[in-house]
């Protein structure tokens, strides 16, 4: 017998309710993982982008983007979750819990939530809970996603189904934000957008207008970047006998390119405080231009913030179908085979104060 020390991935069988995995390969996040990330998203939103916008807004430096800090952590879990995805399906109650900057150190841990079998007995849906941690032990960041999992052995049997009951939104009383934040000498020439807080209502659609193509090396880069070692995304070798015949687009590159678009209509939209639900509802490959459109869902007060107001934002984003028709559902209810990505994610804007 040939002792093999590589690492073949857990399959869905692989999986055990309450299982623990501790996640390899602490990552420090450094000021050039943030030009790569804007590299690659051309991300405008002011509080990232410049330590004196952010120093202004009562912070020590330019918060790392939230959603650089999703990516990074996710890509831990990829190993031991998902090495043998056919996809990532959805997230929900992702909550940002501690601001991280250059020079921090983040690692994750994840536990099973749920698991069940699909119909065709070759596949399961995983659920699991994953933490993100900092060098101090803080939770940065915390989430569940589902994800559907090749079996090894398709002779093995199904596990009990247990599918967990997540919360439809995340109660803005539990929002973190940055220690220190303050808004009151919020510069909106600076931030380029002139639209505060009580400027939207609450079902405004905005087109965002804008589009942007996936290329190949470009996505490719994101995902090592991540440290995302999914096989759709990297194996082209392989991915020529699945269905697509293609490497599939993560769905997190999505998530942030839909992000970057959304600047123009949200341009002070300057956090993303928690995200309630995602899900990705197409695949998506090299060559696809992204748009979106965003529908403004909800209105809430953030406790001992008299000076910023959260937004309940969903945001669609599409390929090849720019969004000037807000293209959601189709009238028979199906989904319109466009929209690749339906996202419920609060945003953090500065209400109106005298700017300086």
């Amino acid at each position: 017998m040939v002792a093999t020390k590589t690492n073949p991935g857990n399959y869905f069988e692989d999986f055990k309710i309450g299982q623990i995995l501790d996640h390899a390969t602490p990552r420090t996040i450094t000021e050039g993982d943030v030009s790569l990330y804007t590299a690659l998203y051309g991300s405008r939103f002011a509080l990232q982008s410049a330590d004196s916008f952010a120093l202004n807004c009562g912070l020590e430096a330019a918060p790392i983007d939230n959603l650089l800090v999703f990516h990074i952590i996710f890509g831990k879990t990829v190993p031991d979750i998902s090495l043998n995805a056919v996809a990532n399906l959805g997230y929900a109650d992702v909550r940002f819990e501690t601001s991280v900057f250059p020079g921090d150190t983040v690692q994750a841990t994840s536990e099973i939530i749920g698991l069940k079998e699909n119909s065709n007995g070759k596949t399961g849906v995983v659920y699991v809970r994953s933490t993100g941690t900092n060098q101090m032990g803080a939770v940065v960041l915390e989430y569940v996603r589902w994800v559907m999992v090749h079996k090894k052995d398709i002779m093995a049997p199904a596990p009990e189904t247990v599918v967990p009951v997540l919360p439809e939104r995340v109660d803005p009383a539990r929002f973190m934000l940055p220690h220190g934040l303050d808004f009151s000498g919020y510069n909106t020439t600076l931030a380029g957008s002139p639209h505060y807080f009580e400027d939207y209502e609450i079902g405004e659609k905005i087109d965002h207008v804008d589009g942007m193509t996936i290329e190949e090396a470009e996505h490719m880069m994101a995902t090592r970047l991540y440290q995302n070692t999914a096989k759709v995304h990297f194996n082209q070798h392989q991915m020529q006998e699945d269905r697509f015949g293609r490497r599939l687009i993560y769905g997190g590159h999505i998530i942030s390119l839909a992000r970057a678009l959304t600047f123009n209509g949200l341009g002070n939209a300057q956090l993303i405080a928690a995200i309630n639900g995602g899900s990705h509802t197409a695949p998506t490959f090299a060559g696809h231009t992204i748009y979106a459109w965003s529908v403004i869902l909800e209105k809430a007060e953030i406790p001992n913030h008299q000076d910023a107001g959260a937004l309940r934002v969903r945001t669609l984003a599409t390929k090849d179908m720019p969004c000037e028709a807000f293209p959601d559902k189709l009238p028979d209810g199906k989904r319109n085979s466009a929209v690749i990505l339906d996202f419920d994610y609060w945003a953090i804007l500065p209400k109106k104060t005298i700017e300086v």
